[in-house]
């Protein structure tokens, strides 16, 4: 059994895509998975699987479209999320979690692409194996729109959190 962080892009955000954590909680329960925990209201939940994460983010997109709620689901292992929080290359400036966001990818970005992020802001922006790390040091409204921008550019799916809700994650596995 593994333990699994899953995160909904997009979701109750905007009034978008809208999800009751516990109607999530109840799909995942629904698709056998145990220790079923969502954190906070943006689509974030944790659970033990027997799936792996790539099999899981599929059964959990293809329960959440059978429910009429179209969105990417990404996957990660507790040892990935912990990989991701200690491989934080931006810990030495970035002191406001609320500011540092996390960009999590489906896969790794093409380089030409990881190049053009890194150009945007080149003393915030880093990027990791299928994370983009980004200090925003004027607040995230202010700093540019990483999501979007690989979105345009690639197929490659992807969510953001901020570092807190990144260690609560990692916390919760």
């Amino acid at each position: 059994m593994t333990r699994i962080a899953a995160l909904l892009r997009g979701v109750n955000v905007g009034g978008n895509k809208k999800i009751a954590m516990a109607d999530f909680r109840t799909v995942l329960s629904d698709l056998g998975y145990e220790e079923v925990r969502t954190l906070l209201q943006s689509g974030n939940a944790v659970f033990t699987a027997k799936d792996n994460a790539a099999k899981a983010e599929k059964r959990i997109e293809k329960a959440l479209a059978d429910l009429g709620l179209t969105t990417r689901c990404l996957a990660r292992t507790a040892a990935e999320i912990q990989a991701v929080i200690d491989a934080h290359p931006l810990v030495d400036v970035a002191d406001n979690g609320s500011r540092m966001l996390v960009v999590f990818l489906s896969q790794d970005l093409d380089p030409a692409l990881a190049g053009e992020l890194v150009a945007l802001a080149p003393d915030h922006i880093r990027i990791g194996s299928r994370v983009v790390y980004q200090w925003c040091p004027d607040g995230i409204l202010q700093a540019p729109e990483l999501v979007p921008l690989v979105a345009k550019r690639s197929k490659i799916a992807a969510t953001a959190r901020n570092w807190n809700t990144v260690v609560k994650i990692g916390a919760a596995l």
